[in-house]
């Protein structure tokens, strides 16, 4: 089969040289160097979106996607609730009041966000009710003054249900000071954990009760919570829903409340890849190295084949593709290995707490209790890509050197 002379002899010089075996473990040292980057990449990268879809499922499933503000408390939440209904990414909408406070016990006082939710409507929303490792959310009821605390509120107080609380909330009076505070005697009917720092900071009362509270009539709430598709159209969608209603309503959302925090993650993700990025290129440019010695080594081949007519071109063209050739083995080696490893590091990590019996990520200290993983093809299409270009452009210097081999000189010195 004929092949171009370049990519004929660039082919024969990637295989075992017996006169030179140095330059053929320099060439796999290579090899093996960027596939390790390009598998580290991989790895890395998919546990870090495996614990952004953990954080994102866990915080924005408890915390509203979407609300729709009263300018003044909503009378009647029925009509906005059918309105947000008619938009197509709006998947629920139900009544919720908000309010920010301190709860108080024996002494102890930590702040706290009140949500104020209709337990039997709260699953459209939520995903609460699917964390209640103490009492049940249905436990709330109106006139009762129940509340549902996170595990790490239970945990600081020492509380079980059944145990009562103070919740201290400002109100505004005609005192000197403009605001005084408001007491009111809560009783714990469950915890919840959805292992995040909301277990530490929310806590779940009755719509009815916080209307109570707010010297409200017991239907009047204070917004209406929205669940979308697509949680980065939510800034958009209640905006638009917002805007229909008339002046007064006021949209908010996620991007308010958990924005930074999300930011951060992409902002945490983005380094990370970057500095791993560094180790694939000190990979790909140890290729340098070895096509540098191959071409001192094959001074007198290069001579010859200048001497029959190759042109400095084709003498480029035999180490790029020899470089190149390496640089392609490396990265594919190390994204088959990476994909490998990241469809099973969940298991390989519960493997080692089985084998060691140690907890890597104990639920007591870490708010998930394995390593999640979440592989993602554009992932793997940048790194691997990325691989593919630094070694490209590592073989061009060599290549160069290669090309401006004088022939006489070579042979004289060969």
């Amino acid at each position: 089969m004929f092949r171009p002379l370049s990519i004929f002899i660039g082919m024969r010089y990637t295989r075992a040289k017996r006169r030179n075996r140095f330059v053929s473990f320099i060439s796999m040292t290579s090899m093996i160097g960027l596939a390790l980057g390009v598998l580290a990449m991989i790895v890395v990268l998919s546990v870090m979106n495996g614990f952004q879809r953990e954080m994102s499922s866990r915080i924005l499933g408890m915390v509203p996607h979407a609300t729709i503000v009263g300018v003044k408390p909503i009378d009647d939440w029925q009509p906005v609730a059918a309105a947000a209904m008619k938009n197509p990414e709006v998947t629920a909408a139900v009544p919720f009041t908000e309010m920010e406070g301190m709860l108080s016990y024996k002494g102890s006082m930590q702040p706290i966000q009140i949500s104020g939710i209709d337990p039997a409507q709260e699953g459209k929303v939520s995903i609460v009710a699917q964390h209640i490792v103490q009492g049940r959310l249905d436990a709330l009821k109106p006139g009762e003054f129940g509340v549902v605390i996170g595990e790490i509120t239970a945990r600081r107080f020492r509380l079980n249900v059944g145990d009562k609380l103070t919740l201290i909330v400002p109100e505004i009076s005609s005192a000197p000071g403009g605001i005084t505070p408001r007491m009111q005697r809560l009783n714990v009917v469950g915890v919840f954990k959805v292992g995040a720092e909301l277990d530490g900071s929310m806590g779940l009362i009755h719509v009815a009760d916080a209307a109570e509270m707010q010297h409200w009539q017991p239907n009047q709430v204070q917004s209406v919570r929205l669940a979308v598709k697509d949680l980065y159209a939510a800034p958009k969608v209640s905006s638009d829903i917002a805007a229909s209603l008339g002046a007064g309503f006021k949209a908010d959302d996620w991007t308010h409340t958990q924005g930074s925090l999300f930011s951060a993650m992409k902002m945490e993700k983005t380094m990370i890849g970057l500095l791993l990025l560094m180790i694939v290129a000190v990979a790909a440019f140890n290729i340098i190295a070895t096509l540098i010695m191959v071409v001192n080594d094959k001074g007198a081949d290069i001579a010859i084949l200048r001497t029959i007519g190759a042109t400095p071109r084709q003498i480029m063209a035999i180490f790029m593709v020899q470089g190149t050739v390496i640089g392609i083995v490396g990265t594919l080696i190390g994204g088959v290995l990476g994909v490998i490893a990241a469809l099973n590091v969940s298991a390989l990590v519960g493997w080692l707490e089985r084998v060691s019996g140690q907890h890597i990520f104990s639920s007591d200290v870490y708010f998930v209790s394995n390593l999640p993983s979440e592989l993602q093809g554009g992932d793997v299409a940048l790194i691997c890509t990325a691989g593919f270009v630094l070694s490209f452009l590592a073989t061009l210097y060599p290549a160069w050197r290669a090309a401006k081999v004088e022939p006489a000189t070579a042979l004289r010195y060969s």
